[in-house]
């Protein structure tokens, strides 16, 4: 029996989507072809193409024609793209991670019209080479490896050094670690729209000190591992842009105003034409944005639009699924959208070559991500929630900032709503959960929203758990401030008794904790070995001031130069008022957190140990001159002039004053949270004779994933503190 293709895909891509570390449903990207009634899918190693409107399925690339010479097997491959002529194929396989994503690998390109599959960069070392893209015009190919930038002839495979004096700390095409960490910067070149040039970053990490990691397990001898990492304090790493002609391999320094090492370049594209740039220049601090154009001849580079902001501004990352790449522009090149908060909202602005700016969304409500831009019906569609910061919903504006805001997603469904919207707004993949409905995915029509296939609709294949014992609430503090926050109830909950309380909390401006959707509330608490409800515990999280919660920009930028303190101090206040309840057991209550929220459940056992009896924090930055500098200076201000903030809000500034129960847990191969940070912290609760739990891992990083049973040891280590330390089940009051 032959299946119908769209339900085929359902399957699929139940059988792909993922969780992240905050629990958001969110399908894999989609390749949607560019007229956006079809998409592409890898299916037993065959390349498939959908039709979503007459439901054909089409094999484009069999899986044969990917072996390789001598090989008996295809490539394995999740990443591809095809040339812009779709006379070529480019396959990226034999991945490696550098840093916290696999950007490292092979390359191969298969030529569609000879069926010839070739290796890229065969003479350059194997799992080398990065983001290797095709010319525009399907000739050339260009990629990095080992800091450098080649380019190479797809017909002749002759390989051409473009630039030659890349080193661990000189870094063409790529970035360095904190550009990576805190911009989402790894692509750092750009094929001109004529194929002729190539613009590129240029890093000089030369004068960015190491930090000097110790891997004491893979030998009798210790290695060193650096890593260029500029703290605190430390100045940026100069960046330029440069334009390399390909043919003679000429370079062109753009002439961007400013000294280097006080400003940051975090986006760079062409300007819809090949004899332009335009790139976003922030100074050190991070308020003051300018955008400029770069004559790719002369190398001046000229400001055309200046934005200031006395906290902090965002850059494309925060407002475009993660990704800085691309410039949006519409209208033959005319205009480009972009997002400010200057009047107190995160706003979609339309911007003219000239710099001249036009409104496209209005009112007292944030948007979160831009969707789709459909300049050929004069729309854009972007995600938001008016009404409720832990809900997402789909809407629509005309682009000349004239239309009304149309609700797209179903009034009747609340929750968390996603899109992967096709080029041309024409379909979409829609998916949806809220805290006590399962996640559940359809195709549907844009911009009216019907399924495709109504047996695979969310409607008819929705499921409630009817046995949710989830509640959100907000809860407001004694100084009358407000928060968002959800609470899983022990099971067969007697209100006549009192339980422990465990919360969950992060704190910091990276990320919320409170998100109505399915599974939020599960994931913090994934490394408890059993049911937390089933023995007993309330499990809380609370959403403070300065996270990313769409309430504003006040709301996100009061944290300004308080980090430490007023995110500690929301999260404290919320428990008191919450812990009034008869129900919650003083005597029981435990907090913990990672990463940003390790530091949060330090400073919160510090600074109100009167409140929390018991603290797991995992990964902690503990001391927040230790931390880099674009992260830290973003949100904390320059040193001089602001160390005070630092210092009252770093963990080990209160560390004397732990009463609790303390298990700190950190891996010395942590490239982002350095070790440092942990031993600074042992220093102190040592000499101030505060008795602990410490476990370190060897060699793992931030993640602490890696090495046989960690994860299985992490969890038994976690679950055993807290049954020990803040006991489950329910007592007499």
């Amino acid at each position: 029996m032959k299946m119908n293709p769209i339900r085929i895909l359902l399957l699929l891509f139940f059988s792909i989507c993922t969780l992240t570390s905050f629990s958001q449903f969110r399908p894999e990207p989609i390749n949607w072809t560019p007229e956006g009634n079809s998409f592409l899918f890898i299916r037993e190693g065959n390349i498939v193409k959908i039709n979503l409107e007459t439901n054909n399925q089409t094999i484009i690339v069999n899986r044969n024609q990917l072996i390789p010479e001598g090989a008996s097997q295809p490539l394995s491959f999740d990443i591809y793209s095809f040339s812009a002529d779709n006379k070529s194929l480019l396959i990226f396989t034999n991945t490696a991670k550098v840093w916290r994503y696999h950007t490292r690998g092979d390359y191969w390109v298969l030529n569609l019209v000879s069926n010839q599959l070739t290796q890229l960069g065969k003479s350059l070392p194997p799992q080398s080479l990065m983001f290797a893209k095709i010319s525009p015009d399907g000739k050339m190919a260009a990629y990095v490896s080992e800091h450098n930038l080649y380019e190479e002839d797809i017909s002749t495979h002759e390989i051409r050094a473009l630039t030659k004096d890349g080193t661990r700390k000189f870094i063409n095409g790529t970035f360095d670690w904190v550009y990576e960490e805190e911009f989402g910067c790894r692509d750092g070149f750009r094929w001109s729209p004529d194929s002729k040039k190539i613009a590129f970053w240029q890093v000089d990490a030369t004068k960015v000190r190491d930090y000097y990691m110790l891997n004491t397990t893979d030998s009798p001898y210790s290695r060193i591992i650096p890593v260029e990492y500029p703290k605190v304090g430390q100045s940026p790493s100069p960046v330029r842009i440069g334009i390399i002609t390909v043919s003679d391999n000429a370079v062109k320094w753009m002439d961007v105003p400013g000294d280097p090492q006080e400003h940051y370049i975090p986006r760079m594209e062409w300007a819809d034409n090949s004899s332009q740039l335009v790139l976003q220049q922030l100074n050190r601090k991070q308020n003051e944005s300018k955008l400029f154009y770069c004559d790719i001849n002369t190398g001046v580079a000229k400001n055309f639009y200046t934005e200031t902001d006395k906290a902090f501004i965002d850059i494309k990352s925060r407002w475009n699924d993660d990704d800085p790449t691309g410039w949006d522009w519409i209208d033959h090149g005319k205009e480009f959208l972009w997002v400010s908060e200057k009047d107190g909202w995160r706003h979609i602005y339309l911007i003219s070559r000239d710099g001249k700016e036009t409104l496209v969304t209005n009112g007292n409500y944030d948007i979160d991500d831009i969707k789709c831009i459909d300049d050929k019906n004069g729309y854009v569609y972007f995600m938001a929630s008016p009404n409720n910061a832990t809900q997402l919903y789909l809407y629509r504006t005309k682009l000349d900032g004239k239309g009304a805001l149309e609700l797209l997603s179903p009034a009747e469904l609340k929750g968390t709503h996603n899109y992967n919207i096709s080029p041309g707004a024409r379909f979409a993949r829609h998916s949806f959960s809220n805290y006590k409905t399962f996640p559940v995915s359809e195709w549907i029509s844009l911009p009216d929203g019907k399924p495709l296939d109504e047996e695979n609709s969310i409607a008819k294949n929705m499921r409630v758990n009817e046995n949710s014992n989830i509640e959100y609430f907000k809860v407001t503090t004694e100084d009358n401030i407000t928060l968002d926050g959800w609470m899983v109830k022990p099971a067969n909950f007697d209100s006549t008794k009192k339980y422990p309380v465990v919360f969950y909390v992060y704190g910091e401006p990276a990320s919320s904790t409170i998100a109505d959707r399915y599974g939020a509330q599960d994931n913090p608490y994934r490394l408890f070995n059993g049911d937390m409800s089933n023995e007993g515990y309330f499990q809380i999280s609370v959403d403070n001031r300065g996270t990313p919660s769409l309430r504003g920009s006040k709301w996100r930028k009061s944290i300004y130069g308080q980090i430490g303190r007023l995110n500690i101090h929301d999260q404290a206040m919320a428990a008191k008022k919450i812990l009034e309840k008869p129900y919650f057991d003083k005597d029981r209550v435990a907090v913990w957190g990672w990463s940003g929220g390790g530091s949060s459940t330090l400073n919160l056992m510090f600074q109100y140990p009167e409140i929390y009896k018991t603290g797991i924090s995992i990964a902690a930055v503990t001391n927040l001159l230790f931390y880099d500098n674009i992260y830290e200076e973003r949100y904390m201000g320059l040193i001089p002039g602001n160390k005070e903030n630092y210092i009252l809000g770093s963990p080990i500034h209160y560390a004397k004053h732990l009463q609790g129960n303390l298990l700190f847990i950190h891996g010395t191969g942590d490239d982002n949270v350095q070790y440092d940070n942990a031993e600074e912290l042992l220093n102190v609760l040592i000499q101030n004779n505060k008795q602990f739990q410490f476990m370190p891992f060897p060699n793992r990083t931030h993640s602490l994933s890696e090495g046989e049973g960690t994860r299985k040891f992490l969890s038994t280590l976690y679950t055993d503190y807290l049954r020990k330390n803040c006991p489950p089940g329910a007592r007499p009051r």
